[in-house]
């Protein structure tokens, strides 16, 4: 049975930024690679700053591809992204992924007091570029900063201004919680509160690296990844509501 696996982006990635994890795929794991409206392949649409408007945004984009089982995975702001998408997607009663996994990124439950999208042009930018992750060439670009900018500072000020509200009930489902050594941004004790969104014994790892040890690490991160899906594949306990969510979705292509 084939998975598929959506990567959310990091603020101010999109489709591209995780090219380097296809390498490391194995045939029965799909990558889906999601662009946010304003974002890579979605560069000429407005783009959105308010988290539950991406996450709309985001079960609109996935909904048709959830009729088999899948996982999501999120980096830093998309960390926060797929705690949120698993949420909206409880709340619409759509199928759970069977795994979340996060990286680069605080419990949704912690408090992040730095606020960088408020900053003027120099001091955003010196705040940014103090997680690391910007390409060399981007950075020789005055003009390709001044394009990126923009939709870092939209991306900031969504996760910037998102607040943490409590829920019912913890998610149902396995997350596996990834940091890096090195990343001065997330502290691990912080990592380890992701604990607290899900019903399920945490499992958090610690690579070598700093925020983003993932382009460091990417071998080590997706045998992680693979390692944990992989029992997926034998199992027949989803198929009976992937099933109907398969019937559904093609009986909407031919109607």
């Amino acid at each position: 049975m084939k998975i598929k696996l959506f990567l959310l982006p990091f603020s101010g990635g999109g489709f591209h930024s995780y090219n380097d994890f296809l390498q490391y795929t194995p045939s029965w794991l799909e990558l889906i690679r999601v662009d946010l409206p304003g974002h890579g392949k979605r560069l000429c649409e407005p783009l959105l700053s308010d988290i539950h408007k991406i996450t709309d945004d985001l079960v609109s984009q996935i909904r048709q591809d959830i009729c088999h089982p899948y996982a999501i995975y999120g980096h830093s702001f998309g960390a926060t992204l797929g705690y949120l998408l698993c949420r909206k997607i409880g709340s619409e009663n759509l199928p759970d992924p069977v795994h979340l996994f996060v990286s680069g990124r605080i419990a949704p439950a912690c408090i992040d007091a730095q606020v960088l999208h408020k900053l003027p042009g120099a001091a955003f930018l010196k705040g940014v570029l103090s997680y690391g992750g910007i390409p060399e060439q981007v950075l020789k670009e005055p003009e390709l900063i001044n394009m990126f900018l923009p939709i870092l500072r939209a991306d900031f000020k969504a996760i910037e201004n998102y607040a943490y509200e409590q829920e019912d009930s913890p998610l149902g489902i396995p997350v596996t919680a990834m940091s890096g050594a090195k990343d001065h941004k997330v502290a691990f004790e912080d990592v380890m509160k992701w604990q607290d969104i899900t019903s399920h014994p945490l499992s958090a790892r610690k690579f070598d690296g700093g925020h983003f040890f993932i382009f460091e690490q990417t071998e080590r991160v997706m045998k992680l990844i693979v390692g944990s899906l992989q029992n997926y594949r034998f199992s027949d306990s989803f198929d009976p509501v992937y099933q109907r969510m398969d019937m559904m979705t093609n009986w909407q292509k031919t109607s």
